[in-house]
This record gives C-alpha cells, structure tokens and sequence, in this order.
C-alpha cells in the first residue's frame, strides 16, 4: 500500500483493510468505471475533513477510495451509531475505528473526531446525515465545521455520483455492470478560530452544489428524461426536493415518541 514518506501519517488497521478489500471487491466484480477528478486537493499529509453529498449507501466507499488506494491514507468515516449495532458489518465498523455519532447527542463523536483530526487523520462527514431521495442535497449539519476549526485542518467538499444506481434509499441492490460512477474532490476551505461555523457550512454547501451540478451533467451515461435516478431538475424521474422534503419529514416523525410529536405539533 503506497504511503506518503511521513510516519506521522497514520495506517490502516488488519479490520480496515480488510473490510475495505471486501467493499472494493464488490465494485470490481461489476466493473465500475471511476472517474477521479480533484485529487490533487488531498493533502499528502496532516489532517482533513472531506465532507462530501449522500446519495447511496455505498458514498463512504466511493468517497473514501481514492485517498486511501492512491493516497495511501486511511479515511475514518463519521456514521450513524444505528450502523455500527448491525450484525457483523457493525463489528467491522467498530474494529476499523469508525465514528459513531448518537442521534441527539454528538458530544462524544466530535471529541473523537477532533482527535483523530490533530493525529493527521482523514475524517470523512456527510453533513445531510440522511440519503437524500431526491439526489439533490438537503439541508447541511454544522459539525464538520466545528471539528475542522478547532482541529485547525481544512474542509474538503467533495462529490460521488453514479453508486445510487447499485443501491440507495428504497431501493434493492441491483447489479449494474460497468457502472460509471464519478468522485470530484474541490479545492479546501479554511476554517478560521473565529468563523461562524453557520456561514462556513453555508459556503461548502455551495460549492459542493456546484461541483454536484457539474458532475451530473458530465456524467458519461448522461442525465435520460424520466430515468429515476436523475434528478427532476435534470428532467429525471426522482422526487423533487420539496417531495423528498415531506418524505424525510413523515419517516423523522414516525421515530419520535408520542410525546415528541405532540410537543413538535
């Protein structure tokens, strides 16, 4: 595995590399095309938070492969502590040193990732916190530019588009042979001591809307009308943001407890 000639730079556990042979090999036995663009942005060494868009269930492994296969860097990525309660999948998350982040309360999660940040690690968030149905981003969570200031490493926008064909949100797997699938990394943003943490995830937002616009419409199988898996804005078949809005909405009601919901009435 190359590595940058800095020892400080962390390496990847026996539970890492393993579980990441096992999720790789999957793309490769469908043959997925990828097209890398932006890498340069990585840096060699030091910390960073790539915050990235989250259409599948397969974002984390798209996101995070190009730093780990051509940078040779390890990416810890920051997940919903749901995931790491699932059978084996949930032990291999545990074991690789994952994040967990516990609805309500992400006290614990951002420590933990703060302190992998000042160990020159990657942490890798995806700020929407939910995949969203309609392949357009929602509504981005602060933490990323919380950790990212007071560890004193940049903010890495990044996109992937093309793995919601295999599976994401609603759907079944679906075996799809020679899938493109597109990672664009942008170009980082410095979090200051003394930025408003609301306008820092405000101007990543926006970039990672334009470079999520830009892939989309470059992509190599191109945008079909009516294909569900395009966006509306693109004259695809997926929910419009405000559909997907009212969805995501009633699934987040139907978690809450009777009391949660009358007083949120």
């Amino acid at each position: 595995m190359p590595r940058p000639d800095d020892p400080s730079n962390p390496a990847a556990g026996l539970v890492y590399r393993f579980a990441a042979w096992l999720a790789f090999a999957v793309m490769r036995l469908q043959r997925w095309r990828f097209t890398v663009e932006g890498g340069e942005y990585l840096p060699l060494v030091g910390g960073a938070v790539i915050v990235s868009n989250h259409t599948s269930f397969w974002d984390f492994f798209t996101t995070g492969r190009f730093p780990y296969i051509g940078r040779g860097r390890p990416v810890r990525i920051l997940a919903k502590e749901s995931l790491f309660r699932v059978p084996v999948f949930g032990y291999c998350m545990r074991k690789a040193e994952h994040i967990p982040v516990h609805r309500g309360s992400g006290t614990k999660a951002l420590s933990s990732a703060v302190e992998a940040l000042r160990d020159g690690e990657f942490v890798l968030v995806l700020p929407e916190q939910t995949i969203s149905p309609a392949f357009e981003l929602l509504p981005f969570k602060r933490g990323a530019a919380r950790m990212a200031g007071m560890a004193g490493v940049p903010l890495i926008p990044a996109v992937s588009w093309g793995s919601h064909r295999f599976h994401t949100v609603g759907r079944r797997p679906r075996w799809v042979w020679k899938l493109p699938v597109t990672v664009r990394y942008g170009e980082p943003l410095v979090v200051g001591s003394d930025d408003d943490h609301v306008e820092v995830m405000s101007e990543l937002r926006r970039r990672i809307s334009v470079l999520l616009d830009e892939v989309q419409r470059g992509y190599p199988d191109g945008t079909p009308d009516g294909a569900w898996w395009v966006p509306a804005r693109l004259g695809g078949g997926a929910p419009t943001p405000e559909d997907a809005e009212a969805f995501l909405r009633r699934v987040a009601d139907g978690w809450r407890s009777p009391p949660e919901r009358r007083r949120s009435a």
